[in-house]
């Protein structure tokens, strides 16, 4: 795909601005290392829409199975004891574990 004659005409300055949108900090050398390889993509998807799909359907799966579901079963739980067993902390019957958020003021 290196030998694909680049029909984009991707510029240094919208790697630099694609770069930017997700906030990238990138090299001189990498600009044109992106350049080169996201005009590649951009060529080959350009390929790809010029494909005659008008007779193909469409479709979001291709396995034909449809509502695959199990039949829900209860099995056996842990007792709380058992689930408490190897906890370090234990508050009022529940596994204590440090702050995740501050307090919100």
């Amino acid at each position: 795909m290196a030998d694909q004659i680049n029909n984009t005409g991707l510029s240094i300055e919208d790697v630099k601005h694609v770069a930017k949108l997700a906030n990238l900090t990138l090299t001189e050398e990498e600009i044109k290392k992106f350049q080169e390889q996201l005009s590649q993509i951009l060529d080959y998807v350009n390929q790809l829409q010029e494909v005659n799909t008008s007779g193909i359907k469409e479709t979001s799966q291709v396995t034909g199975l449809e509502n695959e579901f199990r039949e829900d079963e209860v099995n056996q739980s842990l007792s709380q004891a058992q689930a408490l067993s190897n906890a370090k902390n234990i508050k009022n019957g529940y596994i204590q574990v440090p702050h995740v958020f501050k307090e919100i003021i």
